[in-house]
């Protein structure tokens, strides 16, 4: 076994504290990474204060991880030691239902099992452990190349926020002659921005702050949108061919509904912790949709991270030391970043 520092919560009202635990030996297959970043999401919050309901503490969140190869097992062929690498949300899947098969892992029929934190490893039947921490080891097979090129500070988050964002632009067909909307400008919606406008569509922003316009021309968007203001709503009424929604808390989707054209879709990406009321008669009345995503299966994950190497994208980040987390999810809950916060984990060693 080896023995890792790292941040842990010991209960949903503790704040996170250093933590001492051990991550297994690296096998046949494995690949040990020392972590050099790793981003602060939304759902590591949720996770540390068990607001979903199912964490395990001692709880280390922590999945938008980079950092390089320290060591490798006899088998693995995909990584070498020195490598630039990153680890999303999942270390593992059952690799044989119809999803894994068809690479889109994040929908195994195992459910949670495979996560980076707040899933079981298979090898020691121990809860999973996340990115807080100064080294993971992990199946060569959810190791993710990170291009040479991208500051690997702001390509953390492309692990989990970028993800969440670029499977529903394609596959929903985000491009040339495509309107296509984010709503919220946060962690989630300002990758939205970039992947879509690097997609070559007609990116709109909808947010209730006035104050945002200008950030969001400045990430790329083509028109921004008042939500709160109805008359500025009504002049995009049937005019989107896909909404992207990445907000968290609880909200009225009904009037986003009415921006859509026939047949048009609206994806949910924001995961509140309260179920979202909405009125059904607009999808009634234009046969429009109404859908969920997922982040994205690992093939599509290296698929993104490529794409966002030949387009030198990577997220807006506010780089913090690993003692500030707790300062950080405060923040966080008050939108207080732009738009993600990045842990240093050569903190640690402080």
């Amino acid at each position: 076994m080896l023995v890792c520092t790292g941040y842990a919560a010991e209960s949903p009202s503790a704040p996170l504290a250093p933590y001492s635990f051990t991550r297994r030996a690296p096998g046949q297959q494995d690949v040990e990474i020392e972590i050099l970043y790793c981003g602060v999401c939304h759902s590591d919050l949720h996770f540390a204060r068990n607001e979903w309901g199912f964490t395990a503490y001692p709880a280390v969140p922590g999945h938008e991880i980079v950092g390089r190869v320290k060591s490798v097992g006899a088998g693995v062929s995909k990584h070498k030691v020195g490598d630039l690498v990153g680890v999303g949300c999942m270390v593992d899947s059952c690799r044989t239902c119809p999803s894994c098969q068809e690479g889109l892992e994040q929908y195994c029929d195992g459910g949670l099992a495979g996560q980076t934190y707040g899933g079981v490893e298979k090898q020691t039947g121990e809860p999973s452990k996340g990115g807080y921490a100064e080294r993971i080891v992990v199946d060569e097979s959810f190791v993710l190349r990170i291009p040479e090129n991208l500051n690997p500070a702001a390509a953390a988050p492309l692990l989990c926020a970028g993800i969440t964002l670029y499977s529903p632009l394609r596959h929903w067909g985000a491009g040339p002659g495509r309107k296509v909307g984010i709503i919220g400008l946060g962690g989630l919606g300002h990758m939205g921005v970039k992947l879509a406008r690097a997609m070559g569509a007609h990116t709109v922003v909808f947010t209730t702050s006035p104050g945002k316009v200008a950030d969001a021309r400045r990430l790329g968007a083509d028109d921004v949108i008042i939500s709160k203001d109805p008359e500025h709503m009504a002049q995009h009424a049937e005019s989107f061919d896909l909404i992207i929604d990445t907000v968290s808390a609880s909200h009225d989707l009904a009037p986003y509904f009415g921006t859509l054209k026939r047949e048009a879709t609206l994806v949910q990406v924001g995961a509140p912790d309260k179920p979202l009321p909405f009125n059904v008669f607009p999808l009634l009345m234009k046969r429009r949709n109404f859908a969920g995503s997922l982040i994205g299966g690992i093939k599509e994950t290296q698929e993104m991270l490529d794409f966002c190497g030949q387009h030198n994208i990577t997220a807006d980040v506010e780089m913090i030391p690993i003692q500030a987390i707790n300062e950080a999810y405060e923040r966080m809950l008050k939108s207080d970043v732009k738009y993600r916060f990045c842990i240093d984990m050569a903190s640690l060693k402080a």
